[in-house]
């Protein structure tokens, strides 16, 4: 393996996850980092017949974004390397972080163009200063560990295996390799824009922080990485805590009350984690600490749905994401017995639940109000509002939560199909 002239070596450029894949794509902003990693990236392909690809992402939020990517664009094909630029599409809403929305909407383009290239590893070209700045951040913003962990060097994420070979080196190394090769560039002025909080904790407190003390950037990426690992056992306790009070998709609330606060707190944090498919705002934390230890029927809105807790369990109700009855549907399985008649069924109505209906569980037992039914078989009172289907005569046929009624389960030999109600989650 070749090593590149000058202080960075690219031997972590070239393989951080250790086994040379085939196609390995650049994140490239134009920046001076960004170039300097995709030419020491090119550099040491080349001995391993690796291809290098260059993603560039146009958000579109300053003048000079066009020639930028026309820029990066040309270097690319002078380096005889393949480019894939992509623009964002929508814009922040009003109130919106712009860097937030630029964040979110950057890495979702890199890893559709990383796919689009065949690409299964990205490179992204922080360094140890990026690392300081986004650990100070984290910690203004009163994160936790999780936070103050800030970037890691490698993640897996989208189906994509994303690295920063660089985030242990220092910000003049990357500078003095640019200088020895001589590379283009450009200059963001958001960089420096006061706007943004990132840029006037760049401009405003690192440097006084370096004077102050030399090894201040080192000193807070070591924080960082003492945060990640502790991350990580609080990641393998909430596992096994989570094994304990599970299913996975309902927290048994009598069994997680039984735990210390902490892992109380480390517990729910997780669960909600995996529930709404990113962390959860500290509000919601702070609230559920304090309302879950009652046992009434209860919920609490959430970001993509809502959470409910019912008969000693919390559960995560997704937000129905179409025009589905009621957010559910009905599913029919061919069955000999126990099912109801296909001519029942065809001309089938589904009406308001309005009061006086009565529902009979089983053979042989008398039937009973909707009401009493629905609290014997422990049905919330948030999932008694689906409709009711009727056949064509006005008899009752099934009833979301408690299925079919036995009067009009059809005879042996006709044919039938069971109901199932499934709520989409």
């Amino acid at each position: 393996m070749t090593r590149a002239a000058g202080p960075i070596a690219t031997r972590e450029t070239a393989h951080p996850a250790r086994q040379a894949p085939r196609v390995v794509a650049v994140a490239v902003s134009g920046g001076r980092d960004s170039m300097a990693l995709l030419h020491c990236t090119a550099r040491a392909a080349k001995a391993l017949a690796v291809e290098v690809v260059a993603l560039h992402v146009n958000h579109g939020l300053m003048p000079e974004a066009e020639a930028w990517a026309e820029q990066v664009q040309q270097i690319c094909k002078r380096w005889s390397l393949r480019c894939l630029v992509q623009g964002l599409a929508d814009q922040p809403a009003k109130g919106d972080s712009i860097e937030a929305w630029a964040r979110s909407g950057r890495y979702r383009a890199l890893a559709a163009m990383a796919r689009e290239a065949g690409a299964g590893l990205v490179l992204l070209a922080h360094h140890r200063r990026d690392q300081a700045e986004t650990f100070l951040l984290q910690a203004l913003r009163g994160a936790g560990p999780a936070g103050l962990a800030a970037m890691p060097r490698q993640a897996s994420r989208a189906g994509l295996v994303w690295a920063r070979p660089w985030l242990t080196h220092a910000p003049e190394a990357v500078q003095a390799y640019a200088l020895r090769h001589r590379l283009r560039f450009v200059d963001d002025p958001s960089n420096v824009d006061p706007r943004f909080m990132r840029s006037r904790l760049r401009a405003c407190v690192m440097p006084p922080l370096r004077q102050a003390l030399a090894d201040a950037e080192s000193v807070l990426a070591a924080s960082a990485q003492r945060c990640a690992e502790a991350q990580a056992v609080l990641d393998e306790v909430a596992q096994a805590d989570l094994a304990a009070v599970g299913p996975q998709q309902a927290l048994r609330l009598v069994a997680w009350r039984a735990l210390s606060p902490a892992r109380r707190s480390n517990a729910l944090r997780a669960w909600l984690r995996v529930q709404l498919g990113r962390g959860a705002p500290q509000a919601l934390l702070d609230r559920l600490s304090r309302e879950l230890p009652a046992t009434a029927p209860a919920e609490w809105p959430c970001v993509g749905g809502t959470l409910r807790r019912y008969r000693g369990q919390l559960e995560f109700i997704a937000a129905p994401a179409g025009a589905n009855l009621a957010g559910a549907r009905l599913e029919s399985t061919a069955v000999e017995q126990g099912g109801v008649a296909l001519s029942d069924l065809c001309q089938a109505q589904w009406r308001p639940r309005v009061g006086g209906e009565r529902f009979q569980r089983a053979p042989n037992t008398p039937p009973r109000s909707l009401k009493k039914q629905f609290q014997a078989a422990g049905v919330p009172a948030w999932q008694r509002d689906a409709p009711l289907l009727f056949a064509a005569d006005g008899r009752l046929l099934f009833v979301p939560g408690l299925g079919i009624d036995a009067r009009a389960l059809a005879p042996l030999g006709e044919a039938q199909v069971s109901l199932a109600w499934r709520r989409l989650r």
